[in-house]
């Protein structure tokens, strides 16, 4: 017997090593196939018995654990597993991410403080990626997502159900959403990922009577959840239908259904009108954008088509897009979009007008194709000759290493997104940013702060051109796959204060004075307040939006300075920062010249929005000195001048060029530097002709040597001579006229020394009048001189 009890002992624990080891194995095959909510029951079991693993078999299931947490979104039990896992020190170089994943973690619990650290750690083993130091230095001061709470109220919606609700559409009066309440059909369909239903379109057919519960507090803290209602686990941002890498899941996203629902106010919805079996499948189809006219959807499915079940070479069911028109109360049968694919996956489509205001002209949408920044990136295609043209990616302005996701667009071309790759306050924050290029980049991009974020996944908004109103979708309350719809409406300024920063240095050393006097005069409130700079030589100061101010900046033994600032037409609250130089009287008459500060714009030629990030050079043509800054977020730059003497710009940026200004001794010229690239019309003053002449002018000659300079500053860039007419004689004899006057002035440049091959002539005859002055209307003939013109477009700057 003495010897038996060691024997029994031994075989105690060889056989709950092997119970925990076969635990492991089977928690493995879970993770595997994605099934997340399975795989975390298994390692659980496991983990209650960690001294019958070795510490490889630890390390490796809690890294599986803590991941397949943060998937389902159970990002609290996510940090508790990170957290224990970072302590242990048992990481190996290769495991780096987690650090990354324990900082996410840590800021959608919203521990600020302890992110702002995990991020800096991160930072310092990964140091080519990015997100470490933006997110670090955003959670060292959150004001800028926060200063602006006040302005939006923001509503938790009745309707939503126990289920989850999410990605909005306007559709005619009404709401389309998706949604994973059961169709009722008697088939219940689960999805691996967590076990939960397959999602389906649904519709409220108005929004008018929607009632609210009590508006969310600023940030979006949590609402006390209805006893009824219960918490699903469902990931968003890094799920089926917003995967990290949307190639995740064997089905890879929750999209649509057989029914749309219908009722409001505080009814729950029903199963009434079915949306159409042609278009619904017994998997997901979901987010969805409609034509203008709501002739035409464009949505998202997973592949299966024609009742086939589509992989990818690994396996894995992706993510399609597919459109379908609506004639005589149907819809017909949904076609692939060109650009789908079997190994990666497309979603998340959002129509919008291109540059001419031609409704779907454009199409944005989401996709983790290969050439992309990260997870999923946000792609655009445009509508060309009754199909839709190959995507083209909106650069790492838009995109980052993470993921972005649900496009939106409103009326005035501003995109909305949602990301966890940008700095946000943890999960999916919602974006926006202004297009430019026709569409297909932005200059930059802006969180959308509280409350219309929150530390959890904030996702699918949809409103206005000004903001005034909207809907989206979040988990704020109860995290997991409880996505629910708000409503919100602006309250006040779309942009109350931009920040405003001072610089105060010495004209000669540059060194920052401090203690010094600045004087900010409030044109609005006729009232002036004093401020002294810091040991920088800086103050900080709120200016108002649509308002003037002057700023006077004055020391003991310097020339006082006195500049303007206007808040008026900006487009956004980004911070500012002006540079007031102070000199010191000096006896010689150039030095008592009076130094003051010139203060200019880089704007873009194509849409006239700011410029951020420009290099701009200053040249004084007395002496021949420069200097250089760069443009702030405004696309504005400052420069310190004396008076009585001349002065060039130029603004420089990769593929891109400018015409440059002159500012005269006497102040005059333009201090608004245009910035074109390729596909721009530069702006230069016409060139015209008289009636029925191609002749070239004095007066166009003039501005042709322009263009020479211009050809001669850049030696690489080909141009087009677009030459117009009025509208008076016949077609034929216009683009005739025209054509000739286009070879006119190409056979002028050359001349010039410009080579043929990097020139095009055409003439476009009547066919683009700048005015009403065609066939059968009277006008003046300055009217029709507007017309006879020949314009310069930049066919490329390589």
């Amino acid at each position: 017997m003495t010897r038996t009890f060691p024997i029994l002992a031994f075989l105690c624990l060889w056989a709950g090593s092997l119970l925990a080891q076969s635990l492991v194995k089977q928690a493995d095959t879970q993770f595997n196939q994605l099934a997340y909510a399975k795989a975390i029951e298994l390692y659980e079991q496991a983990l209650a018995k960690p001294a019958s693993l070795s510490a490889e078999e630890l390390r490796l299931t809690k890294t599986r654990l803590g991941y397949s947490y943060q998937q389902i979104r159970d990002m609290v039990n996510a940090e508790r597993v990170y957290r224990d896992l970072i302590s242990s020190g048992s990481l190996s170089p290769e495991d780096n991410q987690y650090y990354l994943y324990y900082a996410q973690s840590l800021a959608s619990n919203g521990k600020y403080r302890e992110a702002q650290e995990a991020y800096e750690k991160y930072s310092t083993l990964q140091t080519m990626d990015k997100r470490g130091p933006a997110f670090s230095k955003l959670y060292r001061d959150l004001t800028p997502l926060t200063k602006n709470a006040a302005s939006y109220k923001v509503e938790f919606l009745r309707m939503n159900t126990r289920k989850a609700e999410f990605s909005p559409m306007l559709y005619k009066d009404g709401l389309v959403f998706v949604s994973s309440k059961s169709s009722g059909a008697g088939i219940k369909r689960v999805f691996n990922w967590n076990s939960t239903p397959f999602l389906d379109l649904h519709y409220l057919p108005e929004v008018k009577g929607l009632r609210a519960a009590k508006a969310s507090s600023l940030g979006g803290s949590a609402i006390k959840q209805p006893a009824s209602r219960m918490q699903l686990i469902r990931p968003l941002g890094s799920d089926d239908f917003t995967s990290p890498t949307a190639n995740d899941s064997r089905t890879v996203g929750f999209f649509g259904g057989k029914n749309i629902s219908q009722g409001y106010e505080d009814q729950v919805i029903s199963e009434a009108d079915r949306f159409s079996q042609t278009l619904n499948t017994k998997y997901h189809e979901g987010p969805a954008s409609f034509t203008k006219d709501g002739s035409r959807v464009i949505f998202t499915r997973n592949n299966y088509t024609n009742g086939k079940y589509g992989q990818s070479s690994d396996r894995i069911n992706k993510l399609k897009l597919y459109s379908s028109s609506h004639t005589n109360g149907y819809w017909s049968e949904a076609e692939e979009l060109p650009f789908n694919s079997d190994e990666f996956s497309t979603g998340h489509p959002a129509l919008a007008k291109d540059k001419n205001g031609t409704p779907d002209q454009l199409l944005y949408f989401a996709s983790d194709r290969p050439g992309g920044f990260g997870g999923s990136d946000i792609y655009v295609s445009r509508w060309n000759k009754d199909k839709w043209g190959e995507p083209v990616n909106l650069g790492p302005t838009i995109n980052s290493k993470g993921n972005e996701l649900f496009p939106f667009v409103d009326e005035k071309g501003n995109l909305y997104f949602s990301s966890d790759g940008h700095p946000g306050l943890g999960d999916l924050d919602m974006f926006y940013a202004s297009l430019i290029e026709e569409g297909t980049s932005a200059t930059s991009i802006r969180n959308l702060g509280e409350p219309l974020n929150s530390p959890k996944d904030d996702f699918g908004i949809v409103t206005d051109g000004n903001r005034q109103r909207g809907y989206f979708s979040s988990n704020r309350k109860n995290g997991g796959a409880d996505d629910d719809l708000y409503r919100f409406t602006r309250e006040g300024s779309l942009y109350p204060c931009r920040e405003l920063t001072v610089s105060v240095f010495d004209a000669e050393t540059r060194e920052p004075l401090i203690n010094t006097t600045v004087a900010v005069d409030n044109a609005a409130a006729n009232g002036q307040k004093q401020l002294q700079t810091d040991a920088e030589g800086l103050v900080r100061f709120c200016v108002d939006v649509d308002n003037e101010f002057s700023i006077l900046a004055s020391r003991d033994g310097y020339l006082d300075n006195k500049i303007g600032f206007s808040t008026k037409d900006m487009a956004d609250d980004q911070p500012s920062r002006l540079d007031i130089p102070l000199s010191r009287p000096k006896g010689s008459a150039k030095a008592a010249g009076v130094v003051s500060t010139l203060r200019g714009r880089v704007i873009a030629q194509s849409d006239k929005k700011p410029m951020s990030g420009v290099k701009v050079v200053m040249i004084n043509e007395c002496d021949g000195s420069s200097q250089e800054t760069t443009t702030t977020e405004d696309g504005s730059y400052s420069f310190s001048i004396t008076s009585g003497c001349d002065y060039s710009l130029e603004a420089m940026k990769n593929d891109m060029g400018t015409t440059g200004s002159h500012i005269a001794k006497d102040g005059t010229g333009s201090t608004e530097l245009l910035m074109f690239r390729k596909g721009d019309v530069i702006k230069i003053d016409n060139i015209y002709y008289d009636l029925n002449k191609f002749n070239i002018r004095p007066d166009a000659a003039v501005e042709l040597d322009k263009v020479v300079a211009l050809m001669t500053k850049y030696p690489t860039m080909r141009i087009e001579m677009r030459s117009h007419t009025d509208s008076r004689a016949t077609s034929t004899y216009n683009n005739t006229l025209s054509a000739n006057r286009a070879k006119a002035a190409v056979a002028y440049l050359k001349s010039k020394g410009i080579p043929a091959k990097r020139m095009i002539a055409k003439g476009y005859g009547e066919t683009l009048l700048l005015n009403t002055c065609k066939d059968g209307i009277n006008c003046s003939e300055t009217d029709h001189q507007q017309n006879r013109r020949t314009e310069i477009k930049i066919l490329s700057m390589d």
